[in-house]
């Protein structure tokens, strides 16, 4: 069954806008990006943090006891740690506590006493930690060591109200962000340069991309300063003086590179039916044959209470349920070579398919060999 989701959207939304970075790719020259955004010396990178801490001061909206058992253990703890012995059996009611994880990342070169903003999360029944504060909490990293401390007031984006049965709410209320609200307690050492040598790591494996990388910083630092080891790492020599290395790298990560036309992909996304092509694309000469099929199903139920001499009989309720089939006719369609976006575009809104038609269609042009591109479901 081809459904017919979204009707009419590629010839109102998606035509204008392909067609507009159609003609503008007919226009523009050779695209030229920094080095910057194209790359990333190996190296110099994150490090996620997490870790399990408790949110207070919720105006009892936080984890209820018996669904989460944990929650009442954690304040247990916390507090013999803070000298304040609970008595076993106590049945403690924590509706203004919830468990949350904390996340946070540490960037590379990070020191001690730097800030860090955290990603504060409920992981109980809690229904907002709006207003709340989160008590310390060690964020570790994967070898278990604490790397910073987290602790603050949340931020909550969201809000919400009910009363007496009815609801509503504006964005997620189950969490939150605490602005630089951990402090790190231990760096990273971070290596990136080993004698005299960097690497360098495009974002994408392409040859292409990797060769002009080359051509420029051999072009801009002498021959022989840069040399690809495969399609995505680049080698560098660097110089041995601590402190030219910075600048070098400073000049090396804005230097513009052209770069060559990107492989031909279209990106089809199944669940909003959304279809996305970059400029690349090419539709060889094909026949193309389709029709939609729809199924309505309309649930009904009647109701009948016969009289009878005693003063009304029983009502029965009779469940009727209509469906209908209904199949347009199909037509063969004719679609000529298409050597750029604009003319892909002006071929597939000659269809008049809709948007979740057009995602059978374009593979089954893959699968014909007339779809010049990388097709990818997400």
């Amino acid at each position: 069954m081809i459904s017919t989701f979204l009707p009419g959207l590629v010839r109102t939304v998606l035509a204008p806008l392909l067609v507009a970075l159609g003609l503008l790719s007919v226009a523009l020259p050779a695209q030229a990006e920094r080095i910057k955004d194209l790359a990333s010396f190996s190296g110099v990178r994150e490090n996620p943090l997490v870790g399990y801490g408790l949110v207070v001061g919720l105006d009892g909206s936080g984890d209820q006891v018996r669904q989460t058992p944990f929650t009442q253990q954690s304040l247990t703890n916390m507090l013999s740690q803070l000298g304040v012995t609970v008595p076993q059996g106590t049945n403690m009611q924590v509706k203004n506590v919830a468990a949350v994880m904390v996340t946070a990342r540490l960037p590379a070169f990070a020191q001690p006493g730097q800030s860090l903003d955290v990603v504060v999360s409920s992981m109980g029944n809690a229904k907002s930690l709006r207003g709340g504060t989160l008590l310390m909490t060690p964020l570790k990293g994967a070898n278990g060591q604490v790397y910073a401390l987290a602790q603050g007031n949340l931020l909550v984006g969201g809000a919400g109200a009910s009363q007496g049965g009815a609801s509503v709410q504006v964005n997620q209320l189950n969490g939150g962000i605490v602005p630089d609200g951990a402090i790190v307690e231990r760096g990273v050492p971070t290596t990136y340069v080993q004698n005299g040598t960097v690497q360098l790591e495009l974002n994408t494996n392409d040859f292409a991309v990797a060769q002009n990388v080359v051509a420029a910083l051999n072009r801009r630092f002498g021959a022989n300063t840069a040399t690809a080891l495969n399609g995505r790492s680049i080698q560098l020599q660097a110089p041995l003086d601590p402190k030219s290395q910075l600048m070098f790298l400073s000049q090396v990560e804005n230097l513009q590179v052209s770069l060559p036309p990107a492989r031909a992909r279209v990106v089809i996304n199944a669940r909003t039916g959304s279809v996305v092509m970059n400029r690349t694309v090419m539709i060889q000469e094909a026949a193309i044959a389709y029709g939609n099929l729809s199924v309505t199903i309309s649930p009904q139920q009647q109701v009948s209470q016969p009289d009878t001499p005693f003063g009304g009989g029983e009502t029965v309720v009779t469940n009727n349920t209509d469906i209908q089939l209904r199949s347009d006719n199909g037509s063969v369609k004719h679609v000529a070579t298409s050597a750029n976006l604009a003319d892909v575009v002006r071929a597939l809104n000659s269809l008049g398919a809709t948007p979740q038609d057009l995602l059978s269609i374009l593979q089954n042009l893959k699968s014909a060999g007339a779809l010049r591109a990388d097709l990818e479901v997400i």
